[in-house]
């Protein structure tokens, strides 16, 4: 049997038997083709149950200019994590602090274990490239996350993980109910961007802005998080699974003792912003001439009835058009619509090649019977 396929997987090539005629098939070939090089390459998964069946666990904690605030918080997660059941690891990420904050965390981390990793991005890109670079080297088969501020409670994490597995969610978010902010420029804002976040995207949270959740990592690690998407991320994950599995629960929450707040009134009309992209890509995502068409349809229909309109005027009542700002109006709102409508149409081209590039599906795949072992039904 010869074979029809090659997959590029940690820097060689594997053949798949058979042909993969799908994109879908050749996604779901990569996936199984990863796993099982993973575990041949390692001995054991690196996602690996306890002994008494408890998920393992990778916290990620991004941090930037936290210097008095590293070794406290470590030692409240390795106190919050001591009767954990599972194995954990505390992945702490700085995003390219000048105060000494990624020295000192080298520090902690040689003193603490192997099981505390420290990266060091070469600047500031941003919380949400921050937690990216962790989730991209965590390990666990659960992935919980807070802020490196000492206001999110480790201690919670023990429990929220209990409350994951018993909802069945792939998502925890954390409701900080009692929150220890100034009512004006933190508690208030966030009210409305949490209600305003609800509305639009139909994925209803008291709190968006909390960093203290717990995810299940094989479906956090299907969202490729850019820009500031990390106060969106509920919603992302509600596009690659369904919203029911996104629950929250309340936390503690406690003032800020040690540094400065790295944020702001300002941050507001960013969230606007992403809000505005958070919509398009979660309702238009896979159909964006959908969005663009629309609007395309709207203003030919507008533009077509002032033109018809002034048709009339010239050709039954017999008077002159020509100087009337209605006929430029009329021009204007058809030439827009023409450019939306091409617009949707080129996004619609780009979109299906995105797809049948073969590198990404626009479902996504909980569980599945090993496609490797799948034979065929023989004629009697």
């Amino acid at each position: 049997m010869g074979f029809g396929l090659y997959f590029r997987v940690c820097d060689f090539s594997l053949p798949l038997p058979g042909r993969l005629a799908s994109a879908t098939e050749r996604a779901i070939g990569r996936r199984f083709t990863a796993q099982w090089i993973h575990s041949l390459m390692s001995g054991t998964a690196n996602s690996r149950l306890a002994t008494d069946g408890r998920p393992s666990l990778s916290v990620v904690i991004p941090m930037y200019r936290e210097l008095e605030n590293v070794e406290p918080l470590v030692a409240r997660v390795h106190q919050g994590l001591a009767h954990y059941p599972g194995d954990w690891e505390l992945i702490c990420v700085d995003d390219g602090s000048r105060d000494g904050t990624g020295e000192r965390l080298r520090e902690v981390a040689a003193r603490s274990g192997k099981h505390v990793r420290v990266i060091r991005l070469r600047r500031n890109f941003g919380q949400t490239a921050a937690m990216q670079a962790g989730f991209d080297v965590a390990r666990g088969e659960l992935i919980a996350t807070l802020d490196g501020d000492l206001q999110n409670d480790p201690a919670d994490i023990p429990r929220m993980v209990e409350e994951l597995l018993q909802r069945d969610l792939d998502l925890l978010q954390g409701w900080r109910r009692r929150r220890q902010d100034a009512l004006l420029l933190r508690k208030l804002p966030s009210r409305i961007a949490n209600a305003l976040i609800g509305r639009v995207t139909g994925v209803a949270l008291h709190d968006y802005g909390c960093s203290l959740k717990v995810y299940r990592a094989e479906v956090i690690k299907e969202v490729t998080l850019l820009g500031e998407m990390h106060r969106f991320i509920p919603v992302w994950v509600a596009s690659v699974t369904a919203p029911e599995r996104v629950g929250e629960t309340e936390v503690g929450h406690q003032a800020r003792q040690f540094g400065t707040s790295k944020y702001g009134i300002s941050r507001t009309f960013r969230v606007l912003l992403d809000l505005l992209a958070a919509f398009f890509f979660l309702r238009f995502g896979s159909r964006p001439g959908h969005f663009f068409g629309s609007i395309g349809i709207l203003f030919g229909l507008v533009g077509g009835l002032m033109m018809t309109h002034l048709l009339w005027v010239k050709f039954w009542l017999d008077q002159d058009i020509g100087s009337r700002p209605l006929l430029f109006v009329s021009i204007l709102f058809l030439v827009a619509s023409v450019q939306f409508l091409t617009t949707g149409v080129l996004a619609e081209l780009l979109m299906r090649t995105f797809y049948a590039s073969g590198e990404h599906t626009h479902h996504r795949i909980r569980w599945q019977s090993d496609p490797r072992a799948a034979g065929w039904r023989r004629p009697e």
